[in-house]
């Protein structure tokens, strides 16, 4: 058996491409420039290293080329070496600037760090030189790295945000949809239904025909009304009445169905609001009464809504038990992420907080932003309330 040695670990230079670290190397004395690229080949790097002296051929190179690195003496002719890493940063090449100087007070180093410098060292200690300018590259490419993963997680973040509002846009415009086949196709037949079923009553003198008509009726009232009411849920025609009527009417149904108190206060008995603010607010009020009667066991409900300084709030709050940590983070845990998207349509967000004392949701929407929020896409909510004619109350209407 053969021990083998242990290989060299590889050099950033080297895991980064087989050419030579292109150097950028800023000093006005050539023995000083010979003596720190024999300190770099020393260390087995391959460098590509071009000297200049002055500051209009320092900028030049930064113009021509492309460079790993930039080694700086700081006292130059005319300059320093804080120039010399302001007009690196000015000229936009993001690279990894190393001071190298005989002498360099301490502050004078600390304020270079500050500014971005990578390192900074003597030159009767060139020894560190080409340890400082592996690991410059190798930080400088790991910061790349990263901000290149964050700049894709955040493009990834927007797309999955856009996906959502896409999502919640469709829905309200298939709800849209299927309320107003039920209004012109199930509505229409119903009502039909029912005025031929009231002639045939009036025509026939057979009492059991009569009673059957009678059961017959009812039975079609019910269906109406069921259907009246799916068709409510799918498309709110209550909105067409304005936000404050739809959210008086919301509160008084929540109440007589949960048997909970439930209070409905404003700051304005009408407003004039942005197309899909109305529909995005009365959903999000719908989901906390839906989450509240399902959770919160609750005693009572309020349901405050204001305008202030044009922002739009709408706060639900109840006295239930309130939401634990674990409540928000649920693997499943979609309401309360679908009111954050669907409050994003509009330009606006939704803020929670609970406690000992019961939950508080909040939504929030700047006027401002809901118009051009609304207005931007050309397919936002602002286009599911356009059918000035569908009025599911009428039907069945003598």
């Amino acid at each position: 058996m053969v021990d083998h040695p242990p290989k060299r670990p590889q050099r950033a230079s080297e895991r980064a491409a087989d050419r030579p670290l292109r150097v950028l190397h800023l000093e006005d004395s050539e023995p000083d420039h010979e003596l720190a690229l024999l300190h770099l080949l020393r260390a087995g790097l391959g460098v590509d290293v071009l000297r200049v002296d002055s500051e209009a051929d320092f900028r030049q190179a930064l113009h021509d080329r492309d460079w790993d690195v930039v080694l700086s003496d700081f006292n130059l002719p005319g300059f320093n070496g804080l120039r010399a890493q302001q007009i690196l940063k000015d000229s936009g090449k993001d690279l990894p600037f190393i001071l190298v100087s005989g002498e360099i007070g301490e502050d004078t180093a600390v304020a270079a760090m500050r500014n971005g410098a990578s390192d900074y060292l003597l030159k009767n200690n060139l020894a560190r030189l080409a340890p400082a300018v592996e690991h410059a590259i190798a930080a400088h490419r790991d910061r790349l790295a990263r901000a290149q993963a964050d700049r894709e997680l955040a493009a990834s973040r927007q797309r999955l945000s856009e996906l959502a509002q896409h999502l919640q846009t469709s829905v309200e415009m298939e709800r849209a949809a299927i309320a107003r086949e039920i209004h012109d196709d199930v509505g229409g037949s119903l009502t039909a239904i029912k005025f031929d079923l009231a002639w045939i009553g009036r025509h026939v003198q057979s009492p059991e025909v009569q009673q059957r008509v009678l059961s017959a009726l009812e039975t079609v009232a019910h269906a109406i009304e069921a259907s009246q009411r799916i068709m409510h849920n799918l498309r709110p025609a209550i909105l067409e009445q304005g936000l404050v009527a739809a959210l008086q009417w919301m509160a008084a149904q929540f109440e007589k169905r949960n048997g909970m108190s439930c209070l409905f206060r404003t700051s304005h008995e009408s407003m004039q609001l942005p197309a899909g603010v109305p529909l995005v607010a009365y959903r999000f009020a719908q989901e906390a009464l839906t989450n509240v009667s399902k959770h919160a066991q609750a005693t009572r409900v309020m349901i405050d809504l204001s305008m202030s300084r044009g922002v739009l709030s709408l706060e639900v709050s109840d006295n239930g038990r309130g939401l634990g940590p674990g409540d928000l983070a649920k693997a499943r845990s979609f309401g309360l992420r679908g009111l954050h998207e669907r409050a994003s349509t509009v330009g606006g967000w939704v803020d929670v907080s609970s406690g000992a004392n019961g939950t508080v949701l909040m939504l929030s929407v700047p006027m401002r932003s809901a118009g051009g929020a609304s207005g931007a896409g050309g397919d936002g909510p602002a286009d599911f309330d356009q059918d000035d004619d569908h009025d599911p109350t009428g039907w069945g209407t003598p």
